[in-house]
């Protein structure tokens, strides 16, 4: 009865942890409803034209993208708001969005993709105004964020293979599914502590100030952290509990 209880629980958990991370995956492969409204960051530049035109002194006009469907990367104008997640980045005007294209181990790089939807007279501006913090370190952003997903991906993997294995009555398997578990857990808090602390150094951007000394004002540009990471978190959470009651599984099948 305690053999039965483990498993149930520990396969309870992990199948939580898989939806978590299924979830997680989706977050802005496209526009429709639930995509939309998961991420791993949000970076939001709607107060950016008042902070050029403080930094400046000057009117701005023809800095965003008037029309939600305008594409990407074209140096057509910014989007007021861009969701990043794991395979794809959406960019959104007036709460209507479109999205890149959909890849495996995407870098998240929000300088380079903010620079490339500039006119060129305001891409040159915005490189030479910002010129310090890690927001703009395309390389560091995107190497770890690359390296990340390849952790997460195999964390998903080990949540799948750890709920299949500890579903079948064999000493063996319960071993399995006990390994998955505790790999999938390290692989996991690993891939979400990268995501975290990029997170958290790119937040730099939100202190910047800009214009005159005597009025200095925001630079208008904010990265905050998306639902898709606390789903990550949640999903690394439930598969850690997991482990125990696998291992208490296996210990005592071994027995038997």
């Amino acid at each position: 009865m305690r053999g039965e209880l483990c498993i149930g629980s520990a396969s309870v958990l992990a199948l939580i942890s898989l939806i978590l991370l299924i979830f997680m995956h989706v977050g802005q492969i496209n526009t429709s409803t639930v995509p939309r409204g998961i991420s791993m960051v949000n970076v939001n530049t709607s107060g950016y034209a008042a902070g050029l035109e403080a930094a400046l002194g000057d009117p701005i006009a023809g800095l965003y993208a008037t029309n939600a469907s305008t594409p990407l990367q074209a140096m057509l104008g910014i989007r007021e708001n861009y969701k990043f997640g794991l395979y794809s980045y959406c960019g959104y005007v007036n709460g209507s969005g479109i999205c890149s294209n959909t890849s495996a181990a995407t870098r998240w790089e929000p300088f380079s993709t903010i620079v490339a939807d500039m006119r060129s007279n305001y891409s040159g501006v915005t490189t030479a105004l910002i010129t310090e913090g890690t927001f703009i370190d395309s390389d560091y952003l995107g190497e770890f964020t690359k390296g990340a997903y390849y952790l997460i991906i195999i964390g998903s993997v080990c949540v799948a293979m750890a709920l299949l294995t500890g579903l079948l009555k064999h000493t063996v398997l319960f071993f399995l599914s006990t390994l998955f578990a505790v790999l999938g857990s390290l692989t996991l808090l690993i891939g979400a502590t990268i995501w975290t602390v990029v997170i958290k150094k790119a937040e730099s951007i939100n202190s910047f100030i800009v214009g005159p000394s005597g009025a200095p004002v925001p630079l208008g540009i904010t990265v905050s952290t998306g639902d898709a990471l606390f789903l990550l978190w949640a999903a690394w959470a439930c598969l850690l509990v997991s482990t125990l009651p696998y291992m208490i599984r296996c210990v005592h099948y071994a027995e038997q």
